[in-house]
């Protein structure tokens, strides 16, 4: 409650923002106010001189002084001294310094003219009144010259001294009306001039409601005891001083009251709306500008750790690479990462993450002081600095960056590149160093890459593939071969995966490994696997049609593919297009992409496995999280990774592992698979503890449909018997 009166009548605090608002509308209002009174006055002086000059009315600087030209001149010089303000205010304009000319001018013909009539005061009838509006107009005078001699050395532009002279403009202006409509009204004409300059000052300008009200009724009041005065009549002169209202006569008849009580209301409400929406206009402003400045921030900082992001990086970098003074031979891009953050993130959580990469920004801005730095994205930051000392910096970052790790190795890793002469594009110099950083993940014993020919090399593989992917969807480049997965009990052909392969007509057969992973680092793999998916189901079709075996397929589904695109819908469509029973197509998940988007491949895994699909664990053992993944999920096949078999015949704990694995699958009702079969002994271990399938190359390599094809017609790989004829029986 305390906070609304306070607000209503205008008493709460504003911000530097509203307070600037204000000023800035009433400086404009000024302006107005200003020309208009300079205008009326410069014509109402100008009528009183040829009134004067024409009725001959004696000794001319005499009747001037005699008939307010006082009034008229101060008001004039305030009229122009506030409208120097004014436009210096709005307008920074240098001219106005010359309007403090004229302001002195008229100013010190005020003081002479008041030093002369108080001089003169006890020899003429006059009245307090006169004596208070003589001292009124000389102290005003003088403060004019001395606002003026501000505004002409240049201090125009401060707040402080436009807002006195507003406040001074507005004193005189009321003081003015009040002498004139008295004069007026003690010979019965209306009170035009006072109500006029009340208008002017209290609704051209902006009052705090309570300094509004302050303003009128002080106004108002002075005004009705000068008119409410009573004296007698035959001792007072009609020219010059205060005629006697005589009640009989004047006086102040219920509707003078009246009239002047609603004009004082009306006033006061217009004062109060016009604050009340100046206020509501300027908080809306302030919030439009502060949403706005948040906007910008955020358009040029990164919002986690403060300092510059992309945007702004590519944008101040491509400048700095276009001045003539960047010396090229000694500027360097880097791209650093913290390796093992995300096994940070998942001991310690985000919030302690977050800390680390705060910490980060601190330390690379600390270190590499006067170069441009930025937060690339996650934890990847990247600087455009000198090449000259980049070594030690980056060394110095690194054991930052050990000091603050906890139970997790973190290891900085840093990938440099010099921009040729010609080479503006700082988003390919930013791929350039990412490219030399990825390049010596895992080698703890390198921080620092320099991006090479080598590395150039296969840069520009990358971007073909990046470049051709679509290309080669087109062209049927993108192939599915087989490995056949066997049963332990009987040695045959019960499914296969499917593996995708890329026969470029420019680099020949490209490694999976190389592809796969660019695809994924671009976002685009969900374009192999779906095309992987169509060529399954059309060779499963043309088995169907041919009369020929047809075996199940497994396909490896990247964590992208959950994010990218809608799984289920996309098998569903392939298989009412193709004709392909949803038994015949297995889903392949990795262990890593259930520990980095558990959430949405929960869903999208209850999604599958009602709609009919099984579900494969594929890796099982290659991370440490494997019992927490067979905790929290259901699936169907358990894969265990072919690095178990790989020290069978060296490591003895090898085969117990195994053993236990593959009774888990037992007990947790699923199908157990071990890859990396290449030995008979290997074969033999398997079937004996229980594993139900197998797959390696002791069977056969990947290989194409036809190839798989031709092996299983000449008898050197059997297929299970129920899928000897496509029949989709239940498995």
């Amino acid at each position: 409650m305390k906070e609304r009166i306070s607000k209503w009548l205008g008493t709460d605090k504003h911000s530097p923002y509203v307070k600037d608002f204000f000023y800035n509308a009433n400086m404009r209002a000024s302006i107005y106010m200003s020309i208009i009174v300079i205008t009326l006055e410069l014509w109402m002086i100008a009528r009183m001189i040829r009134t004067v000059i024409e009725e001959n009315l004696g000794n001319i600087i005499e009747r001037i002084i005699e008939n307010y030209f006082s009034n008229y001149f101060i008001l004039l010089a305030c009229g122009l001294l506030t409208l120097g303000y004014a436009v210096n205010a709005v307008f920074s304009k240098q001219w106005v310094k010359w309007l403090t000319a004229p302001v002195v001018v008229l100013c010190i013909s005020v003081i002479v003219f008041e030093i002369r009539m108080l001089s003169k005061f006890s020899e003429r009838d006059k009245t307090a009144s006169d004596l208070v509006n003589y001292l009124i107009l000389l102290t005003s005078a003088g403060a004019m010259i001395f606002f003026a001699v501000l505004l002409f050395r240049g201090a125009g532009g401060r707040k402080w001294p436009s807002m006195a002279v507003t406040y001074i403009f507005s004193f005189v202006g009321i003081n003015f009306g009040i002498i004139m409509s008295v004069h007026s009204f003690s010979k019965g004409d209306q009170i035009l001039t006072f109500l006029t300059m009340e208008l002017f000052v209290v609704c051209l300008l902006i009052w705090r409601p309570w300094m509004g009200f302050l303003v009128l009724t002080g106004s108002y009041l002075v005004f009705y005891y000068r008119i409410s005065g009573i004296v007698d009549i035959s001792t007072v002169p009609r020219v010059g001083g205060i005629i006697d209202l005589n009640k009989a006569a004047i006086g102040l008849g219920d509707g003078v009251k009246i009239n002047g009580f609603t004009m004082w209301l009306s006033t006061l409400v217009f004062c109060i709306a016009n604050y009340k929406r100046t206020l509501s206009q300027a908080e809306k402003d302030e919030d439009l500008v502060q949403i706005n400045e948040q906007l910008r921030e955020i358009s040029i900082h990164d919002e986690l750790t403060g300092i510059h992001n992309m945007v702004y990086f590519r944008t101040e970098a491509e400048k700095m690479l276009g001045y003539v003074t960047t010396d090229r031979e000694n500027s360097v891009f880097l791209f650093m990462d913290i390796e093992n953050f995300k096994s940070y993130n998942e001991k310690y959580g985000f919030l302690k993450g977050n800390e680390l990469l705060i910490s980060m920004a601190g330390f690379t801005e600390e270190i590499f002081a006067g170069s441009l730095v930025s937060r690339f994205s996650d934890d990847h930051f990247v600087v455009f600095t000198h090449r000259n000392g980049c070594e030690e910096k980056v060394a110095r970052l690194s054991e930052k960056i050990h000091d603050i790790q906890h139970e997790v190795h973190l290891e900085l890793k840093c990938g440099a590149y010099k921009p040729e002469p010609d080479d503006n594009d700082v988003s390919l110099a930013c791929d350039r160093a990412r490219f030399a950083c990825n390049s010596i993940k895992k080698r703890y014993h390198q921080d620092l890459r320099f991006y090479d020919k080598k590395l150039e090399e296969q840069f520009r593989l990358k971007q073909y593939i990046v470049n051709n992917i679509d290309t080669a969807i087109e062209n049927d480049d993108i192939k599915v071969f087989y490995q056949p997965i066997v049963d332990t009990s009987d040695g045959c052909i019960c499914g296969l995966e499917a593996l995708a392969r890329w026969k470029d007509p420019k680099y020949g057969l490209l490694p999976p490994g190389m592809f796969i992973e660019t695809l994924e680092e671009y976002r685009q793999i969900h374009k192999l696997d779906q095309t992987v998916i169509r060529i399954v189901c059309r060779d499963l079709k043309d088995a169907f049609d041919n009369g020929q075996p047809a075996v199940p397929a497994s396909i490896n589904f990247s964590r992208l593919d959950f994010e990218l695109y809608d799984v289920p819908a996309f098998l569903d469509e392939c298989v009412r297009e193709y004709g392909v029973p949803k038994e015949y197509l297995d889903v392949e998940i990795t262990e890593s992409a259930l520990t980095e988007n558990s959430g949405l491949l929960e869903k999208t895994m209850d999604v599958l496995r009602g709609s009919g699909y099984k579900i494969w664990l594929d890796d099982f053992g290659s991370g440490y999280s494997s019992l927490n993944v067979l905790k929290d999920y259901q699936f169907d096949v358990l894969k265990i990774d072919m690095k178990f078999l790989a020290g069978f015949g060296s490591n003895e704990k090898a085969a117990p592992i195994l053993i236990n694995i593959v009774d888990l699958t037992k007990q947790l009702d699923m199908i157990s698979l071990t890859e990396g079969v290449e030995t008979k002994e290997q074969y033999e271990f398997l079937g004996k503890i229980g594993c139900n399938r197998a797959q390696g190359y002791l069977f056969s390599k990947p290989c194409p449909k036809d190839e798989l094809s031709e092996k299983i017609v000449s008898g050197q790989l059997n297929v299970t018997k129920r899928y000897c004829r496509g029949d989709a029986a239940e498995r």
